[in-house]
């Protein structure tokens, strides 16, 4: 079990997100019974964190994500977000964790 806080991990995620280092982050950050909820759908274990990972780079490609709300209470985590890039824009992401 880690001994890291909420935020120190969300925060820790949304850095690898804006290097794009997927991988790391997983194994970092997520648990392998983890579940995100988001705008798509919930997702679920390491599978489901990287379907979601696909469908945005799908969507968007190399983007930069601007963080615009991070609550965490608990073990919980919450971030609403925007992004955009050549392909698209979303400016309405949110997530729980």
């Amino acid at each position: 079990m880690s001994t890291r806080s909420t935020a120190k991990v969300v925060n820790d995620h949304l850095s690898l997100a804006q290097q794009g280092g997927i991988e790391i982050d997983i194994d970092r950050n997520f648990a392998p019974d983890c579940v995100l909820m988001t705008t798509y759908g919930v997702f679920r274990g390491h599978a489901g964190i990287r379907d979601a990972a696909r469908l945005l780079q799908e969507q968007l490609g190399e983007s930069g994500y601007e963080y615009r709300t991070r609550l965490c209470h608990g073990e919980l985590g919450f971030l609403e977000w925007t992004a955009s890039s050549d392909r698209g824009r979303i400016d309405d992401g949110a997530d729980s964790y």
